[in-house]
């Protein structure tokens, strides 16, 4: 939020990192630290700027728990400091930090533009407005006003935290209410973009099913498979997550939406079967929800006998025996299970990632000791010399009642 012409007005960026510029020079953040004293007092000032900041605020958000035995000279000191610093960046010679009843403010005779306070006033302003284009116009200008998290490098501060957390409903309400007008006039192009915007904000928030929405809309059936595997996988990596039930309600009704041209059954059967010799090693390794497809199949084909099908479920334990729940080194094991499960099953067998540390297997045509021969054989893959932690299996009987049985 560099402003490049000298408007003297005192820029404060809260969204993200903080900032403080005055034409077009930074005199906190960029490539100055925003992790002192002075950076304190002004995010407190300058953000509460109407109200004031009490006396124990002040010290609270300042000298936090040190036993300051003077604190009126320790605060003096401080805002010395920061009125020096303040006139050594070339703001007029005022008295920027005035004292009134036990309560600091800044000074009005220094105008100040706080990107919190301008999203605060465009979504006050969203609100009021009746007439609808108008209104999709500001929620879009509200949602691109929040670049970030509210002073994402100092969320273990409370009233931060508490700020952060109100910032950011306010910015999915915005988004929300955007989507649905864009929705109402079918365009879908801006659509897309704020689904993107929004997802790179707010990650982890579902936006991705916005942006799934436009682009079928838009016909880009790819593009909309892509960013779903490509959602799915990160869902996993960072949360542990499987994508939510509206994407998963989306890529179900994808397949009524996939416009082909006419084509022979030859050609169309030749797209169908897998490319490459690479592609056919090993286990067949899908996303969940073509997973969950396969099973609901074989579901089905049970329902007619003749075959013994297995659901088996692999979890990464600790030395104790207990789930792993996160960590790098649990990506790391996640990911060489995954190489060691397709390594060790047949080529018939669908194998799919359902969280951090858990993969599910389905086991065609195999016996119950089949699956302990198969268990000893990712084992074997998977433990490495001295290796503590391990693995534990959970198999049940794909038919209408699961046995149940734990396999340890």
């Amino acid at each position: 939020m560099i402003k490049e012409k000298e408007d003297n007005v005192l820029h404060a960026q809260m969204f993200g990192s903080f900032s403080l510029i005055w034409n077009g020079k930074y005199i906190a953040g960029g490539s100055r630290s925003s992790e002192t004293q002075f950076a304190y007092l002004m995010q407190l000032l300058l953000h509460h700027k109407e109200r004031g900041i009490s006396r124990g605020q002040l010290r609270k958000n300042l000298f936090e728990d040190r036993d300051i035995k003077d604190f009126q000279h320790a605060a003096r000191s401080v805002i010395y400091n920061a009125k020096k610093k303040l006139r050594e960046a070339g703001l007029p010679d005022v008295n920027y930090i005035e004292q009134r009843d036990g309560i600091y403010y800044w000074t009005q005779k220094i105008p100040v533009e706080e990107d919190a306070a301008v999203f605060d006033g465009l979504y006050l302003q969203a609100e009021q407005e009746p007439d609808p284009d108008r209104k999709l116009e500001i929620y879009l200008k509200a949602c691109h006003c929040y670049t970030g998290e509210f002073l994402e490098n100092q969320t273990a501060v409370v009233w931060v935290a508490q700020e952060a957390m109100r910032y950011r409903k306010l910015f999915c309400a915005c988004a929300e209410q955007a989507v649905l007008l864009l929705r109402e006039r079918q365009d879908y192009l801006r659509m897309e973009k704020l689904g993107l915007y929004a997802a790179n904000i707010n990650p982890l928030a579902d936006w991705e099913s916005v942006t799934m929405e436009a682009l079928l809309a838009l016909g880009r059936t790819d593009e909309a498979i892509r960013l779903y595997e490509d959602t799915a996988e990160l869902y996993f990596q960072e949360e542990g997550l499987r994508p939510s039930g509206r994407l998963m309600e989306m890529l179900e009704d994808m397949g009524t939406l996939i416009g082909h041209q006419y084509a022979l059954l030859d050609v169309i059967q030749e797209n169908l079967s897998e490319k490459s010799d690479e592609d056919k090693k090993g286990g067949f390794f899908c996303s969940y929800p073509v997973f969950q497809g396969i099973y609901r199949m074989i579901e089905r084909v049970m329902e007619r006998g003749g075959q013994s099908v297995h659901l088996m479920l692999c979890t990464i334990v600790d030395s104790k025996g207990n789930p792993m729940k996160d960590g790098p080194v649990l990506a790391e094991l996640s990911g060489r299970l995954g190489e060691a499960i397709c390594t060790s099953v047949r080529r018939s067998d669908a194998v799919s990632r359902y969280g951090k540390g858990q993969y599910l297997v389905l086991l065609m045509n195999t016996t119950r000791e089949n699956c302990r021969i198969l268990q000893k054989r990712i084992n074997y893959h998977f433990i490495v010399g001295r290796q503590r932690t391990g693995l534990q299996y959970h198999v049940n009987s794909v038919v209408c009642t699961p046995d149940g049985e734990r396999i340890t």
